[in-house]
């Protein structure tokens, strides 16, 4: 049996003992954008508003729920997302159609 690269990296001859990860059989459910623009078409205010920002800036939830008006930089079209995930600050686009309203 060949060695495998992670015991060359490591410098050890034998790994039989390590338990591989097993890869995930489900695959992640992706939305069309005929089906985005439906769901889109059918909210209004607030929640196309929400919505938009998660569709449109890949925001998490509790990303979006806490914006404040100061992270949106309107000049560079961009949001600043602080404490996001992990605790620290990115920046994500801001998608062109919630500019106006």
């Amino acid at each position: 049996m060949r060695p495998h690269k992670l015991s060359t990296i490591l410098g050890q001859d034998n790994l039989g003992n390590v338990i591989w990860a097993k890869r995930s059989h489900r695959l992640p459910v992706v939305l069309t954008r005929e089906e985005i623009k439906q769901i889109l078409d059918r909210l209004s205010g607030i929640s196309w508003l929400i919505v938009s920002f998660l569709y449109g800036s890949g925001l998490r939830l509790r990303e979006c729920l806490n914006l404040r008006i100061k992270d949106i930089d309107f000049g560079y079209s961009q949001i600043i997302v602080r404490s996001g995930k992990g605790e620290k600050d990115r920046r994500t686009v801001l998608p062109n159609n919630v500019e106006a309203p």
